[in-house]
């Protein structure tokens, strides 16, 4: 759920960019920003100073995992995973009742201590704490999950590290990444909170470039829900003075009345407000699915085996 920290060895920046490119951004904001995070379901998932119920992270989860258990339902229970960015570990945790085997990798220490608190009584399951541009996963992966860490990493760390995994993937492998989504072109968000929001045709071309086929592109219905209750607070929040906020009373009102009328809610709200002119949530959230192109396939057939590359550490503390 975080990018790379600064980590010795590891280049962080990326070349020049040519006229247009969307900015850079800056992974010591980045990281600054995440290990202040709150280690709770909330705020790895941005919705912390909403006023919403402590139940409304475990409903958008609980949503998610609808989705998701479709994705996977055809992987065996003996298969490997990888969770990069894995936050406070709610998806290491549901990946370890699943699958025999899972290592998982979060570079922020507060983030880390929270997954550790919560996984550690799984057998199976390897703790990382480092960035993910920098750790060498292991090969025999049945499944890989990037749970919202694509949109911290520039255009170029996402190819690198996703081409890093193509060596490591079994035969009819896949990489399940949840990203939020804009409906077009590309959006940097400089400052305080560094973070870059890209369509789902961005995504495609970059998925394209790094030697991978998008298998299929799913709307998070739960993301969508979460997110129009936030952007209705942030315009409350924007038209009321301070002191009128009564946000525990306004935050839980705006959730219940979206859970109440989930999922229907997510196609009428936004479709409501296109016909006048508005596009509400201004933030999507997309599931893709990605195997390996077939020529990427060809040549890893071509290329050496080796072995290993990370030692088999029950926990880890890299930095």
């Amino acid at each position: 759920m975080t990018a790379p920290m600064p980590h010795q060895g590891t280049v962080q920046s990326t070349p020049p960019l040519a006229t247009g490119s969307p900015p850079q951004l800056d992974y010591s904001r980045v990281q600054a920003y995440w290990t202040r995070a709150q280690p709770s379901l909330l705020g790895p998932y941005m919705m912390d100073g909403f006023g919403f119920p402590a139940g409304a992270g475990r409903f958008r989860f609980h949503g998610e995992q609808k989705s998701i258990a479709r994705t996977i339902q055809s992987l065996a229970p003996s298969t490997s995973v990888l969770d990069l960015g894995s936050g406070v570990g709610v998806w290491t945790e549901y990946f370890a009742q699943r699958f025999a085997k899972v290592a998982a990798v979060e570079a922020s220490p507060i983030l880390y201590e929270a997954m550790k608190a919560r996984c550690s009584r799984y057998q199976n399951v390897t703790l990382h704490n480092r960035d993910v541009l920098s750790f060498e996963p292991t090969r025999g992966l049945g499944l890989v999950f990037l749970g919202g860490l694509l949109m911290y990493l520039n255009d170029h760390d996402v190819r690198v590290l996703l081409q890093r995994l193509i060596p490591c993937l079994d035969p009819g492998a896949i990489v399940l990444c949840r990203e939020s989504t804009i409906r077009r072109g590309v959006r940097a968000i400089q400052g305080d909170y560094q973070v870059v929001y890209r369509s789902v045709e961005t995504y495609r071309s970059i998925f394209a470039d790094a030697g991978f086929h998008v298998v299929s592109v799913q709307a998070n219905t739960a993301y969508i829900n979460a997110q129009m209750a936030c952007e209705f607070i942030k315009k409350w929040k924007a038209m009321v003075p301070d002191r009128f906020h009564c946000l525990p009373a306004v935050g839980r009102f705006a959730y219940w009345g979206l859970r109440l009328c989930y999922p229907w809610n997510t196609r009428l709200i936004p479709w409501l407000f296109a016909r006048m002119g508005y596009e509400i949530p201004s933030l999507t959230n997309h599931f893709f699915v990605l195997q390996p192109s077939r020529q990427t396939a060809t040549n890893r057939r071509k290329q050496p085996s080796h072995t290993p590359l990370i030692e088999n550490e029950r926990f880890e503390n890299a930095r």
